[in-house]
């Protein structure tokens, strides 16, 4: 379940990487994009107010100087122009001359403001900073142009003043948002224009540690806590030639702005939690139902043959891999049950055939548990992929048909020859692609059971490595009983494979080779050596042949007579 949900994980954290960082970008170049807008605005309302004053200047009451003609002339077009809320003409030393309120000739002067000094140094179209107006009493910005006599030279500053409110609001349609932040500021950092909260901010000074931080900026976009504590993606943009010193912010809400990322991403992770609970839930039942049941159900009926009570049957059929083994082991039972009974009705005639029969008992119990071992030990083996199962299952069918050998002769045994047949068997393809020599050996049930694994892990490891995945390669397994100096009879077994494809050792020792010669040290006490030659697979058996007792074998062969 855990491996199945690793993707989902990966997707997921994939997926929230690239929205974010798509979101991220795309709110910082609206951030600037909007900035610029804004920047591009504020040049244009600064060019209609110079081209404004250039054709004032041209005025002859404004040329000749005259305070009065000047006055009822800047009185009289006021009206006209909307977006400026005072005209004024000043003299070189910043004397009030005329302005458009109709206040008396130096009734007041300006010559510390800034436009007033930038003007008469660079004798050029000045913006200035904040200002409160002196005719006025408003919070308000100053655009100034240099009157020029007829020798063009300055003789005196022709000034126009920009209510900050209404600059605000002809802003506003510019960030329609109430969410989107917007901030103007001169070049002493004193905000000009804030939105929101424009009566709350204007005329104060940004503080010292974020101005210089927007001064370093240039033309950039990043992640910032704003004026009012909540994070933003800001644009912050630094106009160019009249308005050279202003700067421009625009601040987008980043929770709103990844308000629907964040919601996605909730719903992937609860996507994902449920469908971990859901797989969690059907692994459970599933297994359950498919293999902790049929487990518990082959446990618990040996376990009553261990008590004595053969009559108890695993239930269990069908054509799956427990199903198999569950028929074969209550086939085997039916035997074991059937030869009791014979054994049973001998006693009365034989002291020595009760003893016989307790030994039958024991050597099925051995045998038994040798087998669930087995098992369990396969299904520890299967707890991977496909591969893993489909090869659990390999085995747990070589094993239900070994069984099905020892039980066609009522576990007495079985031929050497026919459990290499029961192997190789199909996947002759020639008649001489499969060799088999060796006299005839009848061979006891561990023998069977150990030996017939062993065949069928060395046949499944031709058939997709070896000379079984060939047609021209070639198989020989050559046998012989020999006795020793004490009289020990022993079995010697080679498999040789040739012609076939290039054989490497493997890196690592597999399960495959473990059981092979797990089962034959452990089981059979034998020697066993396994060999990757170039040319083949190559294995030498050696153990010892157990005969089985004359009396088992003779009750077993009289109950198969009956």
């Amino acid at each position: 379940m855990a491996l199945a949900l690793t993707p989902a994980l990966a997707i997921q954290g994939y997926n929230e990487y690239a929205l974010r960082a798509d979101r991220d970008e795309a709110v910082r170049t609206d951030a600037l994009a909007t900035a610029r807008v804004v920047a591009g605005d504020l040049d244009q309302l600064s060019e209609s107010i110079r081209q404004t004053l250039d054709i004032v200047a041209e005025a002859p009451a404004i040329r000749q100087r005259d305070p009065q003609a000047c006055t009822e002339f800047l009185h009289r077009i006021i009206d006209k122009l909307p977006q400026i809320i005072l005209v004024a003409v000043t003299e070189t030393n910043g004397r009030l001359l005329c302005n458009s309120l109709g206040s008396a000739p130096g009734a007041y002067s300006v010559s510390d403001r800034d436009y007033h000094q930038r003007v008469l140094t660079t004798e050029e179209f000045a913006m200035g900073g904040f200002a409160q107006g002196v005719a006025t009493e408003r919070e308000s910005v100053h655009f100034a142009q240099p009157l020029r006599d007829d020798d063009a030279r300055v003789v005196g500053v022709l000034v126009a003043s920009i209510d900050l409110s209404w600059l605000s609001e002809r802003l506003r349609h510019l960030v329609p948002q109430s969410s989107t932040s917007l901030t103007v500021a001169d070049r002493n950092g004193v905000v000009l224009v804030r939105r929101p909260d424009q009566d709350v901010w204007v005329g104060r000074p940004l503080p010292p540690e974020r101005l210089a931080r927007l001064a370093r900026d240039q033309e950039a976009a990043r992640i910032v806590t704003g004026l009012d504590g909540r994070e933003r993606v800001v644009g912050v943009v630094h106009p160019k030639g009249v308005l050279e010193g202003l700067t421009v912010v625009i601040g987008r809400d980043r929770a709103l702005a990844f308000a629907d990322v964040d919601a996605a991403t909730y719903r992937g992770i609860v996507l994902i939690l449920l469908g971990a609970v859901l797989s969690g839930a059907g692994a459970l039942i599933g297994g359950r139902a498919f293999i902790r049941w049929p487990m518990h159900r082959l446990l618990r009926t040996v376990a009553a043959w261990r008590a004595g009570d053969l009559r108890a049957r695993t239930g269990i059929v069908g054509t799956s891999e427990f199903g198999q083994l569950g028929e074969a082991f209550d086939a085997m039972a039916k035997s074991v049950e059937a030869s009791q009974d014979d054994l049973r009705a001998e006693l009365a005639r034989s002291r020595s055939l009760q003893d016989q029969q307790t030994t039958m008992l024991h050597e099925l119990n051995h045998r038994v548990k040798n087998t669930l071992a087995t098992v369990q030990a396969l299904a520890r083996q299967s707890r991977g992929g496909e591969e893993d199962v489909a090869q659990f299952e390999s085995r747990l069918l070589a094993l239900s048909k070994t069984h099905d050998l020892l039980t066609r002769d009522d576990w007495s045994g079985a031929s050497l020859r026919e459990v290499l047949e029961n192997e190789l068997g199909p996947y002759r393809s020639s008649l001489d692609q499969v060799v088999l020599e060796g006299p005839s050996v009848i061979l006891a049930p561990r023998y069977v059971l150990a030996i017939g694994m062993m065949a069928h892990e060395l046949t499944t490891n031709a058939a997709k490595y070896g000379a079984l995945s060939t047609p021209a390669g070639r198989v020989c397994v050559a046998w012989s009983v020999a006795a020793r100096g004490d009289g020990e009879k022993r079995l010697r077994l080679t498999w040789q494979e040739s012609s076939g494809p290039h054989v490497a050792p493997p890196k690592r020792r597999g399960f495959g080779t473990r059981l092979i010669t797990g089962a034959i040290k452990r089981e059979l006490d034998g020697e066993i050596d396994m060999a990757f030659d170039a040319g083949g697979v190559r294995l030498t058996l050696d153990v010892p042949i157990e005969q089985a007792a004359p009396g088992i074998v003779a009750a077993l062969s009289l109950g198969r007579a009956r």
